[in-house]
């Protein structure tokens, strides 16, 4: 790599980018409103991904008690998972809300369980990979163990990449509890701008109390952010949230991308967890091009991979893993399939995704 583009990557953003931001509306509103204004303004009322995200809400906020969030009760039959790759006990889909993982003779299998039941259960920790998941034999409500996965750990185990681990499977195998609590759960509840993200972070009463009349969620302003449900025509405050990234339907070489994100925006994405690469994926399938790049590159001097915006690459998606990295290359993310990274030659032409602030 020339130097001078060595330096002229090191010129970028040096702070962290996150690919969403949130804006906290004191205005009083009905949800329906509320998402209207949203939607006029920025992009969308808020989304939440993590425990992360209820963090910035809280750090945003004001002399309020609760406010509109973008979570929604549709009230159709729903679940956060696909039936038709789910490995059922026996067979049998009962209609419960949570969900246990338990040894049905020689398979792990998935049960539907009253929340109310008292169980051990998997964690699993984003931050240290190699002990990425924690048995707790500790028995718990889901509640409860969901609480102790998020303020000890990272969350409940949940997603079939991590419910299929082959170092979790054995886990279990070799336990004597054998049936534990996952993250897997049911509900009608979807986001305002059709997202596919399946936290929650409900009040603790939520799976006891729930109203019909109360169709829309809040999130309560306190030390806890917990999450109750509300009359939609109530007018509170609520948040809005900004999309930080834009697909350019433009084909041009790795270079050619770096310079026009940088001229018109702010530089080209990038990605450092889950949700980020799935905030990506969103607008990598609408892209005219096979691939479309990302601000990922591969430096022969000093045999490494970054990000543009200085990012440290810890989290990696990468299709090819064992492939020859050479000068010359960057990363690109597949517009199709599993939407993972490949290596290519930088004078190759794609569309490419920019950051915006």
């Amino acid at each position: 790599m020339q130097w001078s583009l060595f330096l002229l990557i090191l010129m970028g953003s040096f702070l962290t980018c996150q690919l969403y931001e949130y804006h906290f509306i004191e205005k009083q509103k009905t949800w329906d409103d509320a998402r209207k204004y949203c939607r006029e303004k920025y992009t969308d009322l808020a989304t939440v991904y993590d425990m992360t995200d209820v963090r910035r809400l809280l750090n945003s906020r004001k002399d309020q008690q609760e406010a509109w969030i973008g979570l929604y009760n549709q009230s159709l039959p729903g679940v956060e998972y696909d039936a038709t790759e789910t490995k059922w006990c026996h067979g049998q889909l009962r209609v419960e809300r949570c969900f246990r993982i338990l040894d049905c003779i020689i398979r792990l299998y998935w049960s539907p369980t009253p929340c109310t039941e008292k169980h051990g259960f998997i964690c699993y920790d984003g931050k240290k990979p190699h002990k990425k998941f924690h048995l707790i034999k500790k028995t718990k409500t889901w509640p409860e163990a969901q609480s102790y996965c998020r303020e000890k750990h990272t969350d409940l185990v949940s997603g079939l990449n991590q419910l299929e681990d082959e170092e979790l499977i054995r886990k279990i195998k070799n336990s004597h509890l054998g049936i534990y609590w996952v993250g897997m759960f049911r509900d009608n509840w979807r986001w305002s701008d059709g997202s596919p993200s399946s936290f929650r972070h409900w009040d603790h009463n939520y799976f006891d109390n729930q109203s019909v009349e109360k169709k829309c969620a809040v999130t309560m302003l306190d030390e806890t952010g917990r999450w109750q449900t509300g009359n939609c025509d109530d007018k509170k405050s609520f948040f809005c949230y900004d999309d930080k990234v834009i697909l350019i339907n433009e084909n041009k070489t790795w270079e050619e991308a770096l310079y026009y994100c940088r001229e018109k925006y702010r530089d080209l994405v990038s990605i450092t967890n889950p949700d980020e690469q799935s905030w990506v994926e969103k607008r990598a399938k609408i892209a005219d091009s096979p691939f479309v790049w990302l601000g990922l590159r591969y430096t022969c001097t000093l045999d490494f991979w970054f990000w543009v915006s200085d990012e440290v690459v810890s989290y990696k998606n990468w299709a090819s893993p064992g492939q020859k990295d050479e000068c010359d290359m960057s990363g690109a993310m597949d517009r199709g399939g599993q939407h993972q990274w490949i290596r290519h030659l930088d004078n190759e032409k794609f569309n490419f995704i920019c950051s915006k602030f």
